[in-house]
């Protein structure tokens, strides 16, 4: 699959590359620190950043940080509830 700018496909190819390779040698062998491919990444992402801006689209949204825990499982941790319904 090719980046959303044309100009951010090699980075792009280049980022995957490393990642793969760091998934592959290193992650599934118990090592998690990723920073081996940081520097591609952060090129990557600001290119794909420009890209985004030259076609109007939105920054905001992508920039906006998400956790994995959703409202809804707040809600039940917090009342000890599993089922999910709400009175």
């Amino acid at each position: 699959m090719n980046s959303i700018g044309d100009d951010c496909n090699e980075l792009k190819k280049q980022y995957d590359a490393c990642f793969n390779n760091w998934f592959s040698e290193r992650f599934l062998k118990g090592q998690t620190d990723d920073s081996v491919c940081a520097p591609i990444f952060k090129v990557y992402q600001e290119c794909v950043k420009r890209a985004m801006r030259e076609q109007k689209i939105e920054l905001r949204e992508i920039e906006t940080d998400y956790t994995t825990t959703s409202d809804y499982d707040n809600n039940n941790s917090a009342s000890g509830s599993s089922t999910g319904s709400k009175s």
